[in-house]
């Protein structure tokens, strides 16, 4: 009998211990960038960890309709204190395409290594001038972020 009831028992505290190493999601507010011209891009991103790893969805809407997207996540660069308009580096590895739908709403969802983000202080999302997502522009929407370290 105690067999029966030590697995099912096993298995709700390995659940809940998977559940409890993964960190509460941080939410940032998307905002337009001067490359998103005629678009009224806003939307959100939501940040969070699991052992090793970084989730990130983010939901925009807005946008051109049946158009590709890209995301990642940025370095600060030097050309400004604000983490959006520093030019920073890309970081490829975290790069999220999509497709946003025929109202302009897009939902982009990716997981990345921590170690390759933890220095990032911004997310950019650009047009992308192919499905592959090759950036077409400077980034559409931005939010800063705060570093993963």
């Amino acid at each position: 009998m105690f067999k029966v009831l030590a697995v099912p028992m096993l298995a709700l505290a390995l659940s809940a211990c998977s559940m409890s190493m993964m960190a509460k999601p941080t939410d940032y507010t998307l905002g337009k960038q001067p490359a998103g011209n005629a678009l009224n891009s806003s939307g959100t991103v939501s940040v969070s960890h699991s052992g090793n790893m970084v989730m990130t969805t983010a939901k925009v809407m807005g946008l051109a309709p049946n158009t590709y997207y890209v995301a990642h996540y940025h370095l600060q660069g030097a050309a400004s204190t604000d983490a959006c308009a520093s030019g920073g580096t890309p970081i490829m590895s975290s790069k999220i395409v999509g497709m946003s739908d025929a109202m302009g709403m897009l939902t982009l969802t990716g997981s990345v290594a921590a170690a390759d983000v933890m220095s990032a202080t911004y997310f950019n999302i650009h047009t992308a001038s192919d499905a592959a997502g090759t950036p077409a522009d400077a980034g559409i929407s931005c939010t800063a972020i705060a570093k993963m370290m």
